[in-house]
């Protein structure tokens, strides 16, 4: 099986619900998120762990996860304001489906703020 590695950048909530899982699910998206959004670069989801994630909650997390590339062959990579910003966006309703299609665990890499 071919997989795809993806980041995804998370706050002190988010991944305290990450690791309650067995670090082996993302939690279902709140009814203000309708789209989850995995990003395809390390450096992309530090900038936002760093630059967003710890002055909205004073820490931020970089998770790291490989996904079966077969199933991410359904959503096309979406650019974000610049070429350096690609992302999938994963409807809030297809979530179970993109956890199960996670192969292994999800890994924490990079942490900031306190």
């Amino acid at each position: 099986m071919s997989t795809i590695t993806l980041w995804r950048p998370v706050g002190p909530e988010e991944l305290a619900l990450i690791e309650a899982s067995g670090m082996r699910d993302f939690p279902p998206r709140l009814p203000e998120q309708p789209i989850f959004y995995p990003v395809t670069t390390r450096d992309y989801a530090i900038k936002i762990a760093r630059d967003w994630n710890v002055p909205a909650s004073g820490s931020g997390f970089v998770t790291e996860f490989d996904v079966d590339a077969d199933f991410l062959s359904n959503y096309p990579v979406e650019v974000a304001g610049g070429r350096a910003h690609s992302e999938y966006w994963i409807p809030a309703a297809d979530l179970p489906a993109f956890n199960a299609a996670i192969v292994g665990e999800i890994r924490m890499t990079d942490k900031f703020g306190a």
